[in-house]
């Protein structure tokens, strides 16, 4: 007998079976097994061949006799001193040819997004078109439209921009093949697709009834453009930036096939050290000090840009 005070005791559930606790455990395990395969490749084929590359900037010897690891790390400072006018010359062509690239790209790709209609699937294709054939077809066909007593230099000298270029020392006289310019022009020709995808992407996902609120209010198009448009296409512009100038500042292709032995990058110096001069940690501490000057200019643009949501 039981008084009406008392309660009667509740029966505990019963403990889950294993069958279930195991799957429970697997489906949680599940995300770690499909990022596997990613961390792996990044293991293999970026972390270990930069442990091995780090280790080579610090060794010394020769190709006869041997390399073997004495921490020599003066290979740094005998580099940054030998070769600080290539570092300047890839920072200067890749941060020209960048802002040449948002200058250019950053109205196409409002087009695309805004004004194309019917037609944005085939300017798009457009965009991507150059690259359907090989970098090196691509940045050979500039010595053809860049060439001595062409439409392009013709077109140039009449008016009178050689003129302003040769002032800066960016061209020699009416040549402009084995200049800066040249090595620029091929910089932002080969990466422009590179800066106008990006944008295009941020640009489409904005509301186009921001657009028609900033008009209710009476906002003249350069005011909607100036506090609309543009800061919310920061994400592709700072995306669009990254992808231009990371690849343009070690890129070597475009010096060696357009420019001369003045316009040299340090793209070129690394290519040398590692293929024909077969200097290993010279080559492998270059690699790194520009990392490293990459990747410092990047944080401090990302942080100064204040956006993180890149597209």
């Amino acid at each position: 007998m039981t008084t009406l005070t008392e309660t009667p005791p509740v029966a505990e559930p019963p403990a889950p079976a294993p069958a279930v606790r195991r799957r429970s455990t697997r489906r949680r395990l599940v995300p770690y097994w499909l990022l596997l395969p990613g961390i792996l490749w990044l293991l293999v084929f970026f972390a270990l061949p930069l442990v091995y590359q780090a280790s080579t900037s610090v060794q010394t010897g020769s190709l006869e006799e041997g390399y073997r690891v004495t921490w020599h790390f003066q290979t740094y400072w005998e580099a940054l001193r030998d070769y600080y006018p290539q570092f300047v010359k890839s920072l200067l062509y890749a941060g020209t040819a960048t802002l040449l690239c948002l200058l250019l790209g950053y109205p196409l790709a409002y087009l695309i997004a805004f004004r194309a209609g019917r037609w944005r699937h085939v300017l798009l294709v457009l965009v991507i078109a150059p690259f359907f054939t090989s970098f090196l077809i691509r940045t050979l066909a500039w010595k053809t439209i860049l060439a001595d007593g062409g439409v392009v230099v013709g077109a140039l000298d009449a008016l009178h921009v050689l003129d302003v270029t040769s002032w800066l020392g960016w061209t020699e006289g009416d040549r402009v093949l084995a200049t800066p310019l040249a090595v620029v022009c091929g910089l932002t020709y080969n990466f422009l697709p590179f800066m106008i995808l990006p944008l295009y992407t941020s640009l489409e996902r904005i509301d186009g009834r921001l657009h028609e609120a900033a008009k209710d209010l009476y906002a003249s198009p350069a005011t909607t453009f100036r506090k609309v448009t543009f800061p919310l296409s920061m994400p592709g512009v700072v995306s669009g930036t990254l992808l231009t100038f990371i690849p343009a500042s070690g890129d070597y292709v475009n010096a060696e096939l357009l420019g001369s032995t003045d316009t040299k990058m340090i793209g070129n110096v690394i290519q040398t050290q590692f293929l024909r001069v077969l200097d290993y940690p010279t080559a492998a501490a270059l690699s790194f000090i520009l990392m490293a000057v990459v990747l410092i200019m990047v944080t401090v643009y990302i942080r100064r840009a204040g956006t993180e949501d890149l597209v």
